[in-house]
């Protein structure tokens, strides 16, 4: 997965779109998510990562990775080339 080129993102969390003004806020695993992103890692290494860092079972991960992944689709902020 990748944000497009253009999506900026603050240290708090803040995200702004300037192809349509919009902007979003993400609490500390949504950013910490994007900065993975930007880091080009997979799928896999974000569930590893998060899997080992907080309380959370592989199930839940997935089903809230993939929420977020369809918010980030349905605001346009993924580059899906």
């Amino acid at each position: 997965m990748k944000l497009k080129k253009n999506i900026a993102i603050s240290e708090t969390g803040f995200v702004f779109d300037p192809n349509s003004g919009d902007s979003f806020s993400l609490n500390i695993i949504g950013k910490e998510i994007l900065e993975q992103f930007q880091e080009s890692k997979s799928k896999s290494d974000i569930s590893s990562h998060m899997l080992n860092k907080y309380d959370i079972d592989e199930y839940t991960f997935e089903r809230n990775y993939d929420d977020f992944i369809g918010m980030l689709n349905h605001f346009n902020l993924l580059d899906n080339e």
